[in-house]
């Protein structure tokens, strides 16, 4: 007769020693380390969990339906909603979908934009779950450096796209501007701020005897058991499956850089973090890359006459006084740094249908006008061809797809996105079942639960 697992002699499996007195507990939605929107009933035989039953939805938004109420641009916002911890990557995924179905293809410079600002997210991402992991075990002190590390990062986003965690960065056709001056020395320095954090996180953590004793072959599930549930990103590479969307299915400028894909055996929640740690270093390499061999794209250069005021050039336009408008540099405000003509020609897709005109244009010539309106005005807009299209990029947590469907129509007849998350809170039980009521904490930290795209 086999041996019985460790599960089954947690469980009683076969064994016989059940009490038959378990207790049932029920574990949130109102618990600080069920984030408030999962509940968690819990049947347990003194400090064991024989049984485990994941409850979700408490925080439903209807992102699915809200997408197929106004243009194929305004869904935009509500992917920052989804992952909200990496909204940069939900924002490009999404119209890389769009992008699709039109058939259309961005410029080179986009291409390796989206892929920085992914990595950028990716990073933050990872920070922040293994940030608040470790505290949630008492670990304070690295929740502290982690958070410190993310805002530099916050920083470099904030610099780029206005915001600091909703940004609605991403446009079908491109991204909303172009990289600020300056941008590639601060992104140096962030990087080289994080590394120094990532380093002394390991050497309080990595190696240390309580968050050893509390993760490893904690939250154990197995390879076969991964696959099966569909479980994608570092839950399954830390199940020893090498699996990455940048490296199965490139897009974007992944297929340009070099970069491994980390990878552990044991399954648990320690392989999980390590997987993560790895990961943020390979993100920040494929940043530092793209960032050095990012192309130019058309380069500015010196028109004759003297830039203007926005209004002053607004108010010429509307007076025909046209001539030679457009051709005049106009001296844009702070909040629309990053898209005057150029700027906007080296990062989106040369396509009228689709991108906005640039301020100048818009401002300078009838035609513009009219472009800038036919594409926001009711019943006009992008109008895709009738069709479907899936895109998937790899998210922080995994395999993030967005599946449309358009009817011809300025609006998405269909809107489904494959949140990365909901896999492996599908599995949840299977890795807490079995293990200690104080083990259920740090298992559901590894699996990186973000509300905003499980409960979309």
């Amino acid at each position: 007769m086999a041996e019985p697992t460790r599960r089954e002699i947690m469980l009683g499996e076969g064994s016989g020693t059940g009490s038959g007195q378990n207790l049932t507990v029920g574990m949130g939605p109102a618990h600080p380390a069920m984030h408030g929107i999962i509940r968690i009933l819990a049947d347990l035989d003194g400090e064991i969990i024989r049984k485990a039953d994941v409850e979700i939805g408490y925080l439903h938004r209807a992102f699915e339906k809200d997408c197929e109420v106004g243009g194929w641009n305004n869904a935009i916002p509500y992917t920052d909603r989804l992952n909200y911890v990496s909204p940069l990557i939900n924002n490009f995924a999404y119209a890389n979908a769009v992008e699709k179905l039109l058939g259309i293809d961005v410029t080179e410079r986009c291409k390796y934009i989206r892929t920085i600002m992914s990595e950028i997210s990716r990073v933050c991402d990872h920070l922040t779950c293994i940030g608040a992991s470790a505290m949630e075990l008492g670990a304070f002190t690295v929740f502290l450096y982690m958070i410190k590390a993310r805002e530099f990062l916050w920083e470099l986003v904030e610099d780029v796209t206005g915001a600091r965690l909703t940004i609605s960065y991403g446009r079908v056709g491109g991204v909303k501007a172009d990289l600020p001056e300056g941008f590639d020395a601060k992104l140096r320095e962030a990087f080289k701020q994080t590394r120094e954090v990532l380093d002394e996180v390991h050497r309080l953590l990595t190696g240390n005897r309580i968050f050893m004793d509390r993760m490893v072959g904690v939250g154990v599930i197995s390879r076969e058991e991964t696959i099966a549930y569909a479980i994608t990103g570092p839950l399954l590479r830390a199940a020893g499956v090498g699996f990455d969307v940048r490296r199965a299915s490139p897009h974007w400028a992944y297929d340009r850089v070099e970069f491994e894909v980390p990878t552990q055996k044991d399954g648990d929640n320690y392989a999980r973090y390590l997987v993560r740690m790895a990961e943020m270093e390979q993100a920040m390499r494929i940043a530092e890359q793209a960032l050095a061999a990012i192309p130019g794209g058309p380069i500015n250069v010196d028109f004759e006459g003297r830039p203007i005021d926005p209004a002053a050039y607004v108010d010429q336009g509307k007076q025909g006084k046209t001539e030679g408008l457009l051709l005049v540099p106009i001296t844009l405000s702070p909040n629309l740094g990053g898209q005057d003509r150029k700027a906007l020609e080296r990062v989106n897709a040369h396509d009228k249908r689709v991108v906005l005109p640039p301020k100048e244009t818009a401002y300078g010539s009838i035609e513009g006008l009219m472009n800038h309106f036919m594409l926001i005005m009711e019943g006009y807009g992008i109008r895709p061809p009738q069709g479907e299209a899936y895109f998937a990029s790899e998210g922080a947590n995994g395999e993030l797809g967005f599946y449309i469907v358009s009817d011809g129509g300025d609006r998405p007849y269909r809107v489904r996105c494959r949140p990365p998350c909901l896999p492996p809170m599908a599995a949840l039980h299977r890795m807490i079942e079995g293990g200690m009521i104080a083990d259920l904490i740090p298992t559901f930290g590894s699996v990186n639960m973000i509300g905003g795209e499980l409960d979309r």
